[in-house]
This record gives C-alpha cells, structure tokens and sequence, in this order.
C-alpha cells in the first residue's frame, strides 16, 4: 500500500489521476468533517457532464481505500428524488456538507439544490403509512416480549431500534439514515431521547430486561394511538 497522504492532498491528487477533465468534485464523509479513524476511507463526489450514466467505484491509492460517486450535471437528480422520498438524505448531505475540490462552475447551483432539499425535509408521512409502521413496531415489542431465546431477542431489540428511530424521526419531518446515521439523526433532533433511547437499549443487552424498551416504545406511539393490535389489514 502506498504512503497514507493526509485527506485533502489524497483526494486532490485522486481527482488529478483518475478525473482531470470532471467539472467538479467534493470530499465528504469524515473526512471532510475532520472526524477521520484508521478506518475511515474517502468518499468523493465527482461531476463529469460527458458521462450519460452514474456510477460507483472503490479502490486503494495513497494509502487510503477510497469510494467515489460519480455523476453527470443531471444525473444526480434522480437521487435526490429518491432520498427524499426514502426520507434518508445521503447524497444532498455528502454534497451540501462536503469540502470542494475542484469546481468549473458548476457545483453552485447543485450545492444550492442540496442544502434546499435538506432544509425541507422528507416527504411527509401519510396517516396509512403512520399506521403502517404502528402495526410493525406493535409485532416486534410482541416478538421481543414474548420470545424466550436470547440469540433472538437481540436481533429483534436490533430491528426495532431502527423502526423506533425512523418513526420518530419521519413523524417529525427529519432525515433518518442507516447504520451509525440513524442514532446521529436521532441525536442532531432530540439529544435527550437519543440519550434515553440508547440507554433503554444499553440496558436490554446488558440485563435482557425489556421495559425500558416498551416504556420508550409506548411513549413515542402514544401521540399516534399507540400500540396497533387489533382492526387494520395490509391488503387495505
């Protein structure tokens, strides 16, 4: 493996190599937000208006395993569309927040686009798609109060966790994500939930009690009817 370049001279030398002619690029991720581990790698946004179809790549160079996403001056777009209707932000994000690196005018206006796309937030949730998702967090505190295996109940603690987060978050027009981005999401809304969210969680797998789980569960369905167990079909 090549000697490890800091993150900015890395990926400015990364754009020389492999993207000399890109209308654009931008370094996101840890990186960019000065937050870098030894396992961090590179995510780099690039712009190239010749291409007619986007495309991901990874690779090693310069030390650094590197991921970059690369677009033509529209293509982008489609997955904008996507995130917000997904209701997880991760292209505007890594676009909106990201460091610069080479820009031949056109990064402004998409740059523009993502930080207007953030500020608004995800597509609103329906009163079905509330009840929806009721309904599936009700089967799993159902499947994790009730099932006495302990290699079970921690992938189902797991699952509901994640249903927990998105309700929260979607129910009150903020971006979720997935994996480390879900409990960052929940913390930049409601620092004190995800305190106590992690805390009734923490608890579960330390002592496999649940009740603080279905404590936190009833109070973050309650607003909404609470737990759905009777009266609604999924073929409605």
């Amino acid at each position: 493996m090549n000697k490890r370049l800091d993150p900015l001279s890395a990926s400015m030398r990364i754009i020389e190599k492999y993207f000399p002619d890109c209308h654009g690029a931008i370094l996101s991720g840890s990186a960019a937000r000065g937050r870098v581990t030894e396992t961090s790698d590179l995510d780099i946004i690039v712009f190239d208006d010749c291409l007619q179809d986007s495309y991901r790549e990874s690779f090693i160079d310069f030390g650094w395993p590197i991921e970059v996403f690369v677009h033509n001056l529209t293509s982008y777009q489609i997955y904008f569309e996507r995130d917000c209707r997904d209701g997880r932000a991760s292209l505007p994000r890594m676009i909106a927040e990201g460091t610069v690196l080479k820009d031949m005018g056109a990064l402004k206006k998409i740059q523009d686009e993502a930080k207007a796309l953030l500020m608004n937030g995800p597509e609103v949730w329906t009163q079905d798609t509330i009840t929806y998702k009721r309904y599936f967090i009700t089967d799993l505190l159902d499947d994790l109060i009730g099932s006495q295996n302990r290699g079970e109940r921690i992938f189902i603690a797991g699952s509901l966790a994640e249903r927990l987060s998105e309700f929260v978050l979607r129910t009150n027009r903020q971006w979720t994500g997935s994996s480390k981005w879900m409990i960052r999401s929940l913390s930049q809304y409601d620092k004190e939930l995800a305190d106590g969210f992690m805390e009734a969680f923490d608890h579960f797998y330390k002592t496999d009690d649940t009740k603080p789980i279905e404590r936190a569960a009833a109070s973050i369905l309650e607003p909404y009817g609470g737990r759905l167990f009777e009266g609604f079909s999924l073929g409605k």
